[in-house]
This record gives structure tokens, C-alpha cells and sequence, in this order.
């Protein structure tokens, strides 16, 4: 089975004239596109991207349904629209509630396409919650960094979405040693204090501009403070969260283009029916927006390949840094290394776009079957 893409991604740039060879489900050989007609000739071969902010999907969210089943069926939904893996992502909820996702992930070893768990939340500012329940916000506390340490001890990787000023040091400092990726996000925090907590251990902000305090002229807040540092930063492209002129000032300010990244904040609805509950209240799809019941955005209806997409075109990136953002800079912020289109790679490790950038099935190849 040949695949000759216009463009392959490849030592982390995008490159013609190359061609892969497939033989029992895994990637055989890759060298220069031969004379021969290939079975499958895309305009781009990815490895598939990383999405480290996935709330559900398939009609299924993770606070809903925090057990492996559920964790397998929202991996499986994303997988389904070219995401390779997820961090499967539970926002603020009761303490019983994060306990049982920490179980089920420790129960979901092999798992196709779930790469760890992001926990938004519990530590976050009141002011800043968003559509998180505020019954359930509270202070980082130790049952949340046990948790933590469990899946680490596993081999677990793992985020932590929280306000740096809701988390006392000593916690703050043991949360850092389990070696999750602190993420600072539905803050009050100002500038000053931002920078604080990345001396102490935060390395990323979760979705840039969405539950911050915006920048002014002599308060850059957070967010400016985020911009021009070297943190990685996850942005929601999907044109609701944030406005594309916004993002592309944002992006071309940042001194290192090699730090932020796309995510899709993906709700049950991606790949699911239009409409789900979270904490007992209907959230609904309208005009491409997810809405609470008070009118307020709830979670996106987007996924990795649309962000790319988007990125591209109404962001205007070159398609090189767009596949980037989908791709190594997540896989980065995690401190993991990029997927590489390389012999062994499992087919299904692989995306296909299409000129129009949306995915393109890729072959089925019999893993029992004949080289070729």
C-alpha cells in the first residue's frame, strides 16, 4: 500500500515529493515518491494531531461518565474526525467525581487515542469560573495533588488547569514534583503575579484570552504577561472564543512562535447529538456556539483538524506553523516527544487532509495481510 501526499510532515516540516509505504498496519518505508501510482495520494499526510483539552465528545462528556467506557468513547469520537490522541479533560467538579476519572484513567491503559487527563479545575477564581459549577471551586487542595500523583506514578502524563492565586505554595511546589504540567487559567492573577507562578513551577496557559482579565494600557494582566513570555499557550481557533484578529496580534507578538498551541475545549457534541447536560443544565448548540441556558459559551463544538483549518486560513499562519500547533507544539507543552511519520508508526497514528484540509479516510490495511 502506497501513500503519496502532496506535502508529508516530516523531521517537523512539511515536505514534497515523498512517499510512505504501508505493510500490516504500520508505516514500512519512507523515501522518494516513485513513478509507481499510489493507492492514496492526499494533499497532506500528519501525524495525527494532539488535543490536549477534550471535555467529551460522541454525546458523552467526562464529568458525566468518568469511567473507562467513557473515556473510550470520547477518545474514539475525536479519533473519528483525524485526532490522534486526547488529554481527556474533566472541568471543576466534587471531589468523588475527580476520584472516579483518576480511576478510570488508571483503569484505561491501551486505550486507543487517550494520551492522559486534564483536570480544569477545582482551584480556580470564583470571578473567572466561566460555565465551571461554582459549588464545586475551592482552593487547590491535597486530595487534588494525590490524585495527581497517582496517574503520574503511573505514567499517566497530566494538566492542571488553576488559578495560581488559589494555590498556596507548598502545594503548589509538591504539585510541580509529580511532574504534571501546571496550566494557569480562570485567573485574577495580574502580570506580576503570573510571573510569580511561573518561577514556581506553571509552564502554560490554559485557552489564552478566554477567563482572563483582558490587557489595558497600564494593566497587561495575565494575558499580556503570557504573550510575551515563554510559556506554551493553547488557543481555541474556532472564531466564538476569541476573535481571529486577536489571536494573530497575540501570535505575532509571542517571542517564540514555537510556544503556542491548538486546542478544540471539544464538548459531547463533537460527534454527538446537538445538545447535552453538564451539572444538571442543558447545553446547546446554535449557529456553531455551545450556550449554556443563561446564554454564556460553554466549551467549543470544534475539532483538531477544523482548528487546523481555521489556523490556517483565518488566521493566516503558513500551513507549516498551523501543523505545528497541531501536532509537535502540544506534544512539547507535555514534555513528550512528536509523533514521527517514520517505519513502525501504526496507520492509524497517521492523518490525511484533503485540499480543503478536512480528513481524508485513510486505507484500512489488514495487519495480518501480505507486505506490500
Amino acid at each position: 500500500m502506497l501513500i503519496a501526499p502532496g506535502l508529508l510532515w516530516e523531521g517537523g516540516a512539511l515536505r514534497p515529493g515523498r512517499a510512505v509505504r504501508l505493510s500490516r498496519g504500520r508505516v514500512a518505508e519512507v523515501g522518494p515518491a516513485a513513478s509507481a501510482v499510489p493507492d492514496l495520494a492526499p494533499h497532506l499526510l500528519i501525524p495525527g494531531p494532539t488535543d490536549l483539552q477534550v471535555n467529551g465528545g460522541g454525546g458523552t462528556m467526562l464529568n458525566g461518565d468518568p469511567t473507562p467506557e467513557g473515556l473510550a468513547r470520547i477518545a474514539a469520537a475525536h479519533r473519528s474526525l483525524g485526532t490522534g490522541e486526547i488529554l481527556a479533560t474533566l472541568v471543576t467538579d466534587a471531589p468523588e467525581v475527580m476520584d472516579r476519572a483518576v480511576d478510570a484513567m488508571l483503569a484505561a491503559r491501551g486505550t486507543p487515542g487517550l494520551l492522559g487527563l486534564h483536570l480544569e479545575g477545582p482551584a480556580i477564581a470564583p470571578a473567572r469560573r466561566g460555565t465551571h459549577a461554582a459549588r464545586h471551586v475551592r482552593p487547590l487542595d491535597d486530595r487534588v495533588v494525590d490524585g495527581v500523583a497517582r496517574l503520574r506514578e503511573a505514567g499517566w502524563p497530566v494538566m492542571v488547569t488553576l488559578a495560581p492565586e488559589r494555590a498556596d505554595p507548598a502545594r503548589l511546589a509538591r504539585l510541580a514534583r509529580t511532574g504534571a504540567v501546571i496550566s494557569a487559567g480562570h485567573s485574577e492573577a495580574d502580570a506580576e503575579g503570573f510571573r510569580a507562578a511561573m518561577a514556581a513551577g506553571v509552564t502554560c496557559v490554559t485557552h489564552l484570552f478566554n477567563a482572563m482579565e483582558q490587557m489595558r494600557s497600564r494593566a497587561p494582566g495575565l494575558l499580556g504577561a503570557a504573550i510575551l513570555s515563554d510559556a506554551y499557550c493553547g488557543i481555541i481557533a474556532d472564531g466564538h472564543h476569541v476573535a481571529p484578529e486577536m489571536l494573530a496580534i497575540a501570535l505575532a507578538a509571542r517571542p517564540r512562535p514555537d510556544r503556542t498551541f491548538l486546542i478544540s475545549d471539544a464538548m459531547a457534541t463533537v460527534g454527538g447529538p446537538p445538545r447535552f447536560t453538564l451539572y444538571g443544565r442543558t447545553i446547546a448548540l446554535q449557529d456553531g456556539r455551545l450556550v449554556n441556558d443563561e446564554g454564556n459559551l460553554a466549551g467549543a463544538h470544534l475539532d483538531m483538524a477544523t482548528a487546523l483549518r481555521a489556523a490556517h486560513l483565518d488566521l493566516g499562519l503558513s500551513m507549516e506553523r498551523a501543523v505545528a500547533m497541531a501536532t509537535d507544539i502540544p506534544r512539547a507543552a507535555m514534555g513528550l516527544d512528536p509523533v514521527r511519520i517514520a517505519p513502525g508508526l501504526a496507520v492509524d497514528r497517521m492523518t490525511a487532509l484533503g485540499p480543503d484540509l478536512r480528513p481524508v479516510p485513510m486505507p484500512d490495511v489488514d495487519p495480518t495481510g501480505p507486505t506490500g
